[in-house]
């Protein structure tokens, strides 16, 4: 069952309700100086490894198994390191847990994860960036919803999940159409819950990824379910990893292997949309593929910046928002990126990809 919405001084009960006790307890314990994952015994200084040694492994996250896919579809070389274990997670919390259980060594999320991460004070770093330039995401609502824009949520439950990406997707649209966190009922549940609280009638609006989206339509659309499109976006796409692995010069190293082929399988996927689509969306999803040609349509070009700059700065503005919102303490984010990889993905990549 979702939560009861939540405003006010309770906002930063959502990190229980979202975590799990034992997540929560590990966190809670550091919240209130979360500097603790500013500050780290690990040296982050040396230089990195350009040959990983032999017997080097890492445990990698690959939600829906799509890494494995793209690194087959596109014949990339074989990595110079073991995957011990693809693990099949995406969502941030669960990826925090995971890092947390040293179960997982590498992930791929969005930028509201590794700021969820300090406020517990747990510490890991970015290591590669993955620019998006239009939006991933769209905000779904309940059958029979006469809601039209994002100034009708005032008033309304709203499907929010604090420690990822659709979480900073709902606080910027929020802010756009000039409404505060006291306008409207904040829901706290993780992604994986959204469509059942939709469904339910338990929240008027949740943010759905754009390939969740066609599906939820195509069953509750009859029923006066929509979708309410806007331009807001979740800039970052982003690699990263525990303090822990990084400060493991043999494991940097394969992190840094790593990057490379990374970039490149998100590079040949847009480049082979229509084989993606049958590869994935069809064979593996169960759509249709005009619904995978949909979800292609509004994809975006991967873009691997030389510099992250632009990341830090709109990292910076995101932790900013949470810290206005009451859901996390103020803090400068430059401690998060671990700028020895900085160049790596782009390096990766043809010019056209890199800005």
């Amino acid at each position: 069952m979702p939560s009861a919405p939540v405003s006010g001084p309770d906002r930063r009960l959502f990190l229980s309700s979202l975590l799990g006790v034992a997540a929560a307890t590990a966190g809670l314990s550091g919240c209130a100086g979360s500097s603790a994952a500013a500050k780290s015994d690990a040296d982050l200084s040396a230089p990195l490894s350009a040959k990983v040694p032999p017997g080097t492994s890492l445990k990698i996250a690959s939600y829906q198994d799509v890494q494995q896919l793209q690194f087959k579809l596109a014949k990339l070389p074989k990595l110079p390191f073991t995957v011990s274990q693809w693990l099949n997670i995406g969502a941030g919390p669960d990826v925090i847990n995971a890092f947390r259980a040293h179960s997982l060594d590498v992930a791929n999320n969005a930028g509201i994860p590794p700021i969820q991460a300090h406020y517990q004070g747990y510490d890991a770093r970015i290591v590669a960036i993955n620019v998006t330039r239009k939006p991933n995401y769209l905000f779904a609502t309940k059958p029979g919803s006469d809601i039209r824009t994002t100034h009708d949520f005032a008033g309304k439950r709203l499907a929010f999940s604090q420690g990822q990406a659709q979480g900073v997707v709902l606080l910027r649209a929020l802010k756009e159409a000039g409404l505060t966190y006291d306008d409207v009922k904040l829901v706290p549940l993780t992604s994986n819950q959204f469509l059942t609280a939709l469904q339910s009638g338990q929240v008027d609006v949740a943010p759905l990824a754009n390939s969740q989206a066609p599906a939820y339509l195509k069953q509750y659309g009859a029923k006066g379910a929509h979708t309410i499109p806007t331009d807001v976006v979740d800039l970052l796409s982003l690699l990263w990893a525990p303090v822990s692995v990084l400060a493991d010069k043999a494991k940097a190293a394969a992190v840094a292997a790593y990057i490379p082929q990374w970039a490149q399988g998100l590079v040949w996927q847009w480049e082979h949309p229509d084989e993606w689509n049958r590869e994935f969306y069809v064979k593996t999803q169960n759509l249709t593929l005009a619904q995978a040609e949909s979800i292609t349509k509004l994809a975006n070009k991967p873009l691997f910046p030389p510099s992250w700059d632009e990341a830090i700065r709109w990292e910076q503005e995101t932790a900013d928002l949470l810290a206005e919102g009451g859901f996390v303490k103020k803090f400068k984010v430059d401690s998060l990126f671990d700028r020895r990889f900085e160049s790596i993905a782009a390096r990766a990549v043809a010019a056209e990809y890199r800005r």
